[in-house]
């Protein structure tokens, strides 16, 4: 690990330094990751997580169950993004894919699955995007349809993060005939779920495990449904509320990353015998890189911060910390790239991997222009207010 001091900032605790270094230790013993077999490297990930308990915190323990720690969610995703963003990938799917069990889940659903997920015997996914609405939830169109004692899903969800691989989905679907956000609830769906199909595997730049599923006439027993009845919305945002920080951390993961190893290839590569450190304009670069990462980490741990002191929402501070972290990144590993020249496309190369994995995390959980959307409204509101 470079850069420790920000572990001894006031938003972290001394258990949240402990849960980085070690986790940075245990990470460092993963060995190269087969970014090939997505399929496979992920679920290798997922049982190794769980074995030696690292997907503890993603989820609530039902035998015990108190609020999830944001602040070891950041820490654990920012530490294995810095590693691998598969290994971050992996980590966080298991969160996100059970959050709305550990927030609004029943015991029963609890007990069901979150000792499965939190060990790694179990990989989940979450179900919410749809062809025709990617940030606009409430513009969903699949339904679920009340038919007795069961309800039946019908409609597609596309780029689904462990579409495929998964084993249990929340998924989100129109239960009711009132249009918009309203409309909606939460499911808990067993990949093995008679009619669904997995319609198409999705490649992109980085390659993850990502589908888009079909639901024909699926039938799911009542007791599939997550809280009440027409909250499938709030729901979502209670999940993403709590999650989106941890995007923002796995952002500030491969920043740091980028850092590193622009600080190495600068220090080691010489020009006309001296190292290019010494040009002003490199030191430049590298001054700027460390003031995006600072800068990121104060908006990731003060909104993680926020949310562990008891905060109701923070919808404003997750917002600000996912749009500045990850926008920022990719400055700062364009940077690293440009700072190793040539090398720096090389397929293979750190900085060439950094350079693909940032892009994703300005789209996913809400796009950039998403998150100046709902900084600005909640800014006004407070104004109003």
């Amino acid at each position: 690990m470079a850069d420790t001091s920000y572990l001894d900032w006031p938003f972290l605790e001394p258990r949240h330094k402990a849960h980085a270094e070690t986790l940075d230790t245990w990470a460092g013993t993963l060995g190269p990751i087969d970014h090939h077999d997505t399929d496979n490297a992920c679920r290798s990930l997922v049982a190794k997580l769980g074995a030696d308990g690292w997907l503890e915190p993603t989820a609530v323990d039902p035998a015990d169950p108190k609020p999830l720690d944001v602040r070891t969610l950041c820490l654990s995703r920012e530490t294995l993004a810095r590693h691998d963003g598969l290994a971050d990938f992996a980590f966080a799917m298991q969160g996100l894919g059970t959050g709305a069990l550990s927030l609004f889940g029943s015991d029963a659903q609890r007990d069901e699955w979150l000792p499965l997920t939190r060990s790694g015997k179990a990989i989940s996914a979450f179900a919410l995007t749809e062809p025709q609405s990617g940030s606009d939830v409430a513009n969903s169109t699949m339904t679920a349809r009340d038919d007795g004692d069961a309800w039946v899903l019908d409609g597609e969800k596309t780029w689904i993060s462990n579409g495929g691989i998964a084993d249990v989905y929340t998924l989100f679907a129109r239960s009711e005939d009132t249009p918009g956000a309203k409309g909606l609830s939460a499911f808990v769906v067993p990949a093995d779920t008679p009619g669904l199909e997995i319609a198409e595997r999705l490649e992109t730049i980085a390659p993850h495990p990502l589908a888009t599923l079909r639901f024909t006439g699926a039938r799911l027993p009542k007791s599939a449904l997550i809280g009440e009845r027409g909250q499938g919305f709030k729901i979502a945002m209670s999940v993403l509320d709590v999650f989106r920080t941890t995007v923002a951390a796995a952002g500030l993961g491969f920043a740091r990353r980028a850092l590193d190893e622009a600080v190495t290839r600068v220090t080691a590569r010489k020009v006309q015998g001296k190292p290019l450190s010494d040009l002003q304009m490199v030191q430049a670069h590298i001054a700027e890189m460390a003031l995006k990462v600072d800068a990121s980490a104060l908006l990731v741990y003060r909104a993680a911060w926020a949310k562990d002191s008891g905060a109701p929402r923070v919808s404003r501070e997750a917002a600000m910390a996912k749009l500045f972290a990850t926008d920022e990144a990719q400055k700062v590993i364009d940077a690293a790239v440009q700072l190793h020249g040539g090398d720096g496309v090389r397929a293979g190369e750190t900085v060439e991997r950094l350079y693909r994995e940032i892009r994703a995390l300005r789209i996913y959980e809400g796009a950039s222009d998403v998150q100046k959307v709902i900084i600005a409204r909640q800014t006004l509101d407070a104004a109003r207010a």
